[in-house]
Order: C-alpha cells, then sequence, then structure tokens
C-alpha cells in the first residue's frame, strides 16, 4: 500500500487549506482511514479517522468543528479540510487506510 499526501503549505490564521492522499494497492472502499499530524518536538497526533464498519467519523478536539475528514472511493483517494486555521496546526500531516503504515507527509504551516 502506498499513500501520497499532498496540499500543504503555507496559509495565514484564519485560512483553509485542503490535503489529499492517493491511495494505492489497496481499494479502501469500507476500509478505515485516518490523518495524523506530527508538529517538530511533539508526538504524532492522531487528528481524523471514518470508521469502516459505520462510516461514523472521529475527530480530536484539537481540530473538531474545524476540520472534516472524507473520501472519494471511485479515485481512491482521501482528503482533509482544513478551515480557520490556528499557527497550533503547523505541522507535517499524514494519512493512512486499512491499517497501513503512514504515507509520505506533507507540510502546513500556519502564520499568525
Amino acid at each position: 500500500v502506498q499513500l501520497q499526501a499532498s496540499g500543504g503549505g503555507l496559509v495565514q490564521a484564519g485560512g483553509s487549506l485542503r490535503l489529499s492522499c492517493a491511495v494505492s494497492g489497496l481499494t479502501f472502499g469500507n476500509s478505515a482511514i485516518a490523518w495524523f499530524r506530527q508538529a517538530p518536538g511533539k508526538e504524532r497526533e492522531g487528528i481524523a479517522c471514518i470508521v469502516s464498519d459505520n462510516d461514523d467519523t472521529v475527530y480530536s478536539d484539537s481540530v473538531k468543528g474545524r476540520f472534516t475528514i472524507s473520501r472519494d472511493s471511485a479515485d481512491n483517494t482521501m482528503y482533509l479540510q482544513m478551515n480557520n486555521l490556528k499557527p497550533e496546526d503547523t505541522a507535517v500531516y499524514y494519512c493512512t487506510a486499512g491499517g497501513s503504515a503512514l504515507g509520505r507527509g506533507t507540510q502546513v504551516t500556519v502564520s499568525s
């Protein structure tokens, strides 16, 4: 399974970004998918996931109400819509699907 996150960049506080993750080697269909992030000097944090059996979404308190996880099974692509970004959202963002290892991340930097 290979995953490649993209869509990161530099944005001002209050702005938005949409991350994408192209998944190959797995037809993720109803598989669980998730986004993680890791800021410099901090532990990796799970921030959003779609549970496999019922498509429920779960968010960390740090992003709830601002971020939305979704997927397009036809394109085998998952997304993370990030709104009202804050400087503390600055991190490398990673995706995972079907219990795979994390793919290559994408850097998100939010300036104050």
